[in-house]
């Protein structure tokens, strides 16, 4: 079993910084790729960023320069450090993990997701 926790969403003025943790636990022997999603309601779930364990990092054009996306392997923990927030921002941001679990299963697991609302 895998669980991730995510911590750092919150209310924001257009232009600010937010920094989103997002720290998996439990039965991990490998993790793969982790990555951040948003969704707004009533609409899909979009990635934001993502980062593989080599340390390769795609993003979100619309974030792109403002968003970075890092992990700390030792912690087994991801971040996003969202600068020059925009209103357009606002979202529920969820993190997402896949790996090898230590009974050798593959595992694809989402958190609960955080809140970010960014204010004009």
């Amino acid at each position: 079993q895998v669980q991730l926790v995510e911590s750092g969403g919150g209310l924001v003025q257009a232009g600010g910084s937010l920094r989103l943790s997002c720290a998996a636990s439990g039965s991990i022997f490998r993790l793969s790729a982790m990555g951040w999603y948003r969704q707004v309601s009533g609409k899909q779930r979009d990635l934001v960023a993502r980062i593989v364990s080599g340390g390769s990092t795609n993003y979100a054009d619309s974030v792109k320069g403002r968003f970075t996306i890092s992990r700390d392997n030792a912690k087994n923990t991801v971040y996003l450090q969202m600068n020059s927030l925009k209103p357009e921002d606002t979202a529920v941001y969820y993190c997402k993990a896949t790996g090898v679990t230590t009974m050798s299963s593959f595992f694809d697991v989402w958190g609960q997701g955080t809140q970010v609302t960014v204010s004009s």
